[in-house]
């Protein structure tokens, strides 16, 4: 007895420091409130949190967890929790848990923690995190009045090319007590930067976000404490024009909006130690002047600065103001105020160049080495008075002259003119140009390369992916795709950042916001658009093209406006978010009431306005097909896409409890399909409508075509693309949202592949051997029509970065536990790579898969997030051949089974090395 009670002492004694070191090898990081990282301001009073579990060990699964959240830092280290104890929860969720406390007033103030509770132990989060509610009435703003000033300076114009000098604004303010605490809440139209006591606050650029200011205006606030102190203070901010002040005036009014001169509102929230508060508000005693060194800044045209005009000390006290004017009342952009609940954009990087060449006319062309997106930091000595110009453009003539027909009327170009004071060191606020080459006139003396620094703007958003291959075509055109979703990423998707456009497009990201949610953190980026597409929404249900509605585009049809859904359905897949689809699900079936009553036409989609937009042409100098042989019926794409949104729009009814409207979706998917087979099926040859692969793609990927053909048609798209295009591209934008993975998905992955490493025309290859470094708008981008083939569009991806993770690479989140909970892991070995190394960090953490495969063995490395697991297949049917880390996988797990010639095992967090051999 004695014996076997020691045994039992010692196994309890060796369980224990065994529990004990994975606890120290797990912590809880992280820490999210509306998938923000400590935001300030935020208008939703019952927030969701969220919270990664990082571990060192396998098999860590959350089986609960505690929320605490007090209002000061101090209660809350205090353990005082006088806002939510949420108490000890079982539960494994660790995303987008609903605050469910107090209240949350205007202004609140929440700090808070998490316990999680695993089968490994008890971890508290390793730091704290923060959030603050916003002001969330409009009778709060009511009493701060817009402010700026409606009317032309010398050298300002409203026209085609409109010119206007950015407002310089300052307030001079006298805080009588010592501040506790202070905050900033500003709207400032179109652009803003703001200032106290000469320091800028913040490190965002182009702020706020744009939004369709008649609609909505977005607030961002900005916890300014350490800024201020007893005594004096200045307030200052520069007003740029933005979306605001449109970069056309007066041209095309029925299809340009405008939303008139830059304004702004603000509030400074003062809290003193005495507990006393007060609020500084924008009035008309302000002092404003539009004289200053920003001469002009308009998007498509760029930034002229004189820096002989600069006033230094502006946005300090000791500033002699006596030459400004009082600012005017002005009235309000319209829209509702709104938090800001995604990222400022700011600058992510810098690019420096690799050449600079004069030229014949003395001039010098720069060369950056990669198109980007952004601005050119200048350094340089002079005169003053000497003016220097830069302009910008994607490429080269082949006289080595900048080529800008592309550009259409967009003059891409900036001047700074010179003070004359030692070196200067200048770059633009307000504008960004998308360019590889500038050329540089007017400089002092001979430039160098370290004049020079490009600066990278983008959404301040995280990349989450990397994806390396044994094909180098693949991994260029990966890195291209990086560099061209990163750079179109400006508040909200665009379509382009070069030419007198920039706009965001829906059928631009249909399935391209799908894709690039691997590369990026872009959820709250999409979930803002989502909203500026419900705001776009008409009275009677129609939705625009391009959303916010910069360009008045309200034509009908399927393809585009459908993108409001898929993307919704791309955050709940990729996120999880089901919060979003409960938002946006009342005017998503608005607008599919809409299509259904003024276009179904017996029980077909009647209505249809692009086409499979950019197929390539039978010329390389057409931008448009002219053969009817490679053009989609408009009907059947509009049909299908339908049908296809349909089945989508039925599981977002479940998620939002909307389930009577299931029937009404059934019934009509089944009409639609029966329709649809009556019309495009041809059942002598077995293919849709004209043959083309979109036609037959389309009714394959959505399950339109009947059960007995499904071979046959498949068989036939092969041909297609086999035989006929000789392993090319000839789908345009909507075809090829679908052609990757249907190919995979039917057992073709090596036609698949065979597109994705193509060099020839028309292939994504084709663009990287042709010099591209980020996507062509056309396929053949370096031959068609000047104004038509932009060098930095994203939409002719389809669903090809899609297919590198789900297909190639295997990290795929399981439908059925949305959000990367479960992970499907069922790379096609076969399709004709012989390595991948990709990783995705999800909500839950870092996903690895990196794999190496030659004729006998397979290697795969797998990495599984803490509190989530993996549904791995292997491509074997002979267990024996198997090892898991170095362990049979007869003796490693018993619960695997065999299905499709694969052996599936489920697979918990950790990491993981997989060896097989082939018979």
């Amino acid at each position: 007895m004695k014996k076997s009670f020691l045994y039992t002492f010692i196994l309890i004694a060796l369980l224990c420091f065994s529990l004990a070191e994975a606890q120290n090898k797990i912590s809880v990081t992280n820490l999210q409130c509306e998938m923000l990282n400590n935001p300030e301001g935020i208008d939703v009073v019952q927030p969701r949190l969220s919270w990664q579990i990082k571990s060192d060990v396998n098999d860590v699964k959350q089986t609960a967890y505690q929320i605490m959240v007090a209002s000061t830092l101090e209660n809350l280290n205090a353990n005082k929790v006088d806002l939510w104890d949420s108490g000890k929860v079982t539960s494994d969720e660790s995303v987008n848990i609903i605050y469910n406390g107090k209240k949350l007033g205007e202004r609140q103030n929440a700090f808070w923690k998490v316990t999680v509770f695993t089968n490994k132990g008890e971890i508290k989060s390793a730091t704290t995190a923060h959030f603050s509610i916003g002001i969330l009435t409009y009778a709060d703003w009511k009493s701060t009045r817009w402010i700026g000033y409606e009317k032309l300076s010398k050298d300002d114009s409203v026209s085609q090319y409109s010119r206007l000098s950015a407002r310089y604004l300052r307030k001079e303010i006298n805080l009588k007590k010592q501040v506790k605490s202070a905050k900033v809440y500003i709207m400032g139209m179109g652009l803003y930067e703001l200032y106290i006591n000469g320091n800028k606050i913040g490190d965002q650029v182009l702020a706020p976000v744009p939004t369709d200011y008649t609609k909505n205006v977005k607030y961002n606030v900005f916890d300014v404490t350490s800024q201020l102190k007893e005594g004096k203070n200045m307030l200052g901010t520069i007003l740029g024009n933005g979306r605001f002040f449109a970069m056309r005036q007066d041209y095309k009014p029925y299809k340009i909006k405008s939303f008139g001169f830059p304004k702004m509102a603000l509030q400074l929230f003062v809290e003193y130690t005495d507990g006393t508060k007060d609020i500084i508000r924008t009035d008309d005693t302000w002092k404003l002047t539009t004289d200053g060194p920003i001469l002009s800044n308009n998007e498509y045209d760029g930034e002229e600065y004189d820096a002989r005009k600069e006033m230094k000390g502006w946005a300090t006290t000791n500033f002699d103001n006596k030459n400004w004017v009082n600012a005017r009342y002005v009235q309000e952009p319209g829209g509702f105020y709104e938090a800001q609940m995604t990222p400022n954009m700011k600058i992510m990087g810098e690019v420096k160049p690799i050449s600079i060449k004069a030229t014949a006319k003395g001039t010098y062309i720069l060369d950056m080495g990669q198109n980007m997106v952004g601005w050119l930091q200048l350094k340089v000595k002079g005169k003053s008075g000497d003016q220097i110009t830069m302009k910008f453009a994607e490429s080269l003539q082949a006289n080595g002259s900048l080529y800008i027909a592309n550009l259409r009327d967009a003059k891409t170009t900036d001047v700074y003119t010179l003070k004359g004071e030692g070196e200067e060191i200048w770059e633009p606020r307000f504008i960004f140009h998308g360019f590889r080459f500038v050329e540089i006139s007017g400089f002092p003396i001979k430039p160098t390369l370290d004049n020079f620094v490009g600066k990278v703007v983008y959404d301040d958003i995280k990349t989450t992916g990397t994806f390396e291959s044994s094909d180098a075509t693949m991994n260029q055109i990966f890195k291209n795709a990086w560099w061209g979703i990163s750079g179109n990423y400006k508040g909200m998707p665009i379509d382009c950042p070069q030419r007198n456009e920039r706009q965001p497009w829906l059928g631009d990201r249909t399935t391209g916001a799908y894709g690039e949610s691997f590369l990026f953190d872009n959820q709250t980026l999409y979930a803002k658009w989502l909203d500026d597409i419900k705001y776009s929404q008409t009275q009677d249900g129609g939705l625009p093209d391009v959303a916010p509605a910069f360009w008045r585009y309200y034509g009908d049809n399927v393809t585009w406006p459908g993108t409001y859904i898929t993307v919704g359905d791309m955050l709940y897949q990729q996120f999880g978010d089901a919060e979003v689809i409960k938002k946006q699900y009342p005017s998503m079936k608005k607008w599919m009431v809409y299509m259904e009553e003024n276009y179904l036409k017996d029980d077909l989609m009647d209505k249809d306005k692009y086409g499979d937009w950019c197929v390539p042409p039978e010329s390389l100098e057409l931008i448009r097909s002219k053969d009817p042989a490679r053009l989609t019926d408009g009907q059947l794409l509009s049909s299908a896409f339908y049908y296809q949104l349909l089945g989508i729009m039925k599981k977002f009814a479940k998620i939002a409890s909307a389930d009577a409207d299931i029937a009404h979706y059934d019934d009509l998917t089944t009409r639609i399909k029966k329709a649809f087979n009556t019309k495009f099926l041809n059942t002598e040859k077995n293919y849709y409508a004209n043959n083309t692969v979109t036609a037959n793609v389309l009714p394959l990927a959505f399950g339109l075509v009947p059960e007995n053909l499904i071979d046959k048609v498949f068989q036939n798209m092969v041909h297609e693309v086999e035989v006929t295009k000789q392993g090319h591209i000839s789908t345009g934008v909507i075809g090829t949202q679908f052609l990757m993975r249907t190919l995979t998905n039917f057992g073709r992955g090596d036609l698949a592949y065979k597109l994705a490493s193509n060099k020839t025309y028309p292939s994504w290859g084709y663009m990287v051997e042709n010099g591209a470094t980020t996507i062509w708008e056309l396929w053949n981008g370096n031959t068609a029509d000047p104004t038509m083939n932009s060098q930095n569009h994203v939409m002719l991806l389809g669903d090809l970065l899609i297919w590198y993770y789900e297909n190639m690479a295997g990290i795929k989140s399981n439908p059925e536990t949305p959000g990367f909970k479960q992970i499907i892991m069922k790379p096609d070995f076969n399709a004709g790579l012989t390595y991948v190394n990709a990783s995705y960090e999800s909500i839950y953490g870092l996903i690895k898969s990196d794999w190496k495969k030659n004729k006998n063995t397979l290697e795969w490395k797998i990495t599984i997030p803490a509190n989530s697991s993996a549904v791995v297949y292997l491509p074997t049917t002979n267990a024996s051949s198997v090892m898991v880390n170095k362990q049979k996988l007869t003796q490693f797990s018993s619960s695997y089974k065999t299905e499709n010639n694969n052996i599936v095992l489920t697979l918990e967090s950790g990491s993981y090395t997989l060896n097989l051999k082939f018979q």
